[in-house]
């Protein structure tokens, strides 16, 4: 298996600390509103990711954190007038809420920043007293010029950083480029007392204490979106690598932006989506679907007819399902044949194929290709005639590598068979409507599917063809 790493800007083989266990830990949400779909794409690529290395057959402890205190969260509290607490909690289980329906599976542990104060204060102590930080007015910053790798990750010096970083001008700082791990309270503001005095956190220690403390000094893979990179990442392997001497993760993962329509999404551009409310017009496979269709180091556009145009893709696959598992009802020979052995072989291959783009850095773009290649493969070599093993076989097979992706999981018989006809009665009100584009346009959307309507005096009936 090979996995591209952000840290050496190539692909490497993956070989974990321990054999057969990956050790991984994925930067989460900050709970204060719903996710949106740039987050969600996150959050479906390092599910997948998480999902795939089982299915090779890896033990994963997989931790994903919730940030829980910063600078978002206390203005949000405030505005809402409730207190950050009651915010975090309305917000995780509004994100556990979004998730589950996106069939992202649950981590071996969501951490909190605030379960671990005592922790992250004896991180910070461990910094100042190994000269890696200094306090000043209550405030604790890391020295960055004191740990000498910094900007491995991003790939710049510091000079190169210091010049294209926004920094927030402090001239208590010892240089520009040194970051708060421990800030003091302000008024209004939760804290916890401490040696410097009473405070919170910074955002990048929290992740660099959770890490530390649920997988140890060394993990296998640190992941997130490509925005957290710099600083973020780059402040947790300075922090860790200073407190312990070891390196932090051996392989750094990051999955590229969402666009909309092309343009970078923003509440002021009226482009800003989040999950719930495409989860509201789309089922889970089909956003799952679009969100790995692209390779995770991709950026992909997302837009209304890219997801419509998923959906129809999505139905094709479906729609094969429906018709095998309906050939099943219809067959006649009930064991395979030796006519059809050589096929299961043919049909093997499709899933050497599929393993293979995952193990080169988990491309789902052509692992998702490999199944739409085996459904038309079925399509014209499975028929009345098929026996009852094959035709099981390979509905296993389409679900065994829709697994790894999350999809094709809740596929029920008659699901199909209800939305057709939900998209017919959506047309018999078109037509009623004198709404002809909208009849048009539905009809042949269930051509693309494969389906033929007739229009008959005792009403609307289909066919697949």
């Amino acid at each position: 298996m090979k996995v591209y790493n952000t840290l050496t800007r190539k692909k490497e083989d993956f070989i974990t600390i321990t054999p057969g266990k990956v050790k991984m830990y994925v930067c989460g949400p900050t709970v204060y509103n719903f996710f949106h779909i740039g987050n969600a794409r996150t959050f479906v690529v390092f599910d997948t990711i998480r999902r795939y290395l089982e299915y090779r057959g890896y033990k994963v402890d997989f931790i994903q954190n919730f940030t829980d205190i910063d600078d978002k969260m206390i203005k949000r509290a405030n505005e809402d007038d409730i207190t950050v607490k009651q915010l975090g909690d309305r917000f995780i289980n509004e994100y556990y809420k979004d998730a589950d329906n996106l069939n992202i599976e649950r981590a071996t542990k969501n951490p909190r920043a605030t379960e671990y104060m005592n922790e992250i204060i004896e991180f910070v102590e461990t910094l100042v007293e190994k000269g890696y930080a200094y306090e000043v007015d209550g405030d604790v910053y890391f020295h960055t010029k004191s740990f000498k790798e910094y900007g491995k990750l991003s790939g710049q010096n510091l000079e190169e950083l210091q010049l294209g970083a926004r920094i927030d001008v402090d001239n208590r700082k010892k240089d520009p480029m040194d970051f708060a791990i421990w800030k003091s309270q302000k008024p209004g503001e939760p804290a916890w007392e401490s040696p410097w005095g009473m405070g919170r956190p910074g955002w990048h220690i929290e992740c660099s204490c959770m890490a530390y403390n649920l997988l140890g000094e060394t993990i296998d893979i640190h992941a997130g979106g490509i925005d957290l990179t710099f600083p973020h990442h780059e402040n947790e392997i300075a922090q860790s690598e200073a407190r312990t001497g070891k390196a932090f993760a051996n392989y750094w993962l990051h999955s590229a932006f969402v666009n909309v329509n092309n343009q970078k999404m923003s509440k002021s551009l009226n482009n800003f989506f989040t999950a719930r409310e495409i989860l509201e017009k789309y089922d889970a496979d089909v956003l799952r679907l679009f969100m790995l269709s692209g390779h995770y180091r991709t950026q992909i556009n997302f837009s209304m007819e890219l997801l419509d145009s998923t959906k129809s893709a999505l139905d094709r696959i479906r729609n094969s399902i429906n018709n095998l598992e309906s050939l099943l009802e219809e067959v006649k020979t009930e064991k395979i044949e030796e006519n059809e052995k050589e096929y299961v072989k043919e049909l093997d291959k499709y899933k050497e194929k599929y393993i293979e783009k995952m193990d080169d850095d988990f491309n789902t773009a052509d692992a998702i290709s490999v199944i739409f290649d085996l459904v038309k493969d079925v399509n014209i070599n499975i028929n009345i005639n098929s026996s009852k093993e094959i035709i099981e076989y390979i509905l296993e097979l389409i679900r065994e590598l829709g697994s790894p992706l999350g999809i094709l999981q809740k596929y029920e018989k008659g699901s199909l068979e209800e939305e057709i006809q939900k998209l017919i009665d959506q047309r018999q009100k078109a037509r009623k409507e004198k709404d002809w584009a909208l009849a048009d346009k539905i009809r042949d959307e269930l051509k693309e599917q494969g389906i033929v309507l007739e229009d008959t005096p005792q009403g609307v009936r289909w066919k697949k063809i």
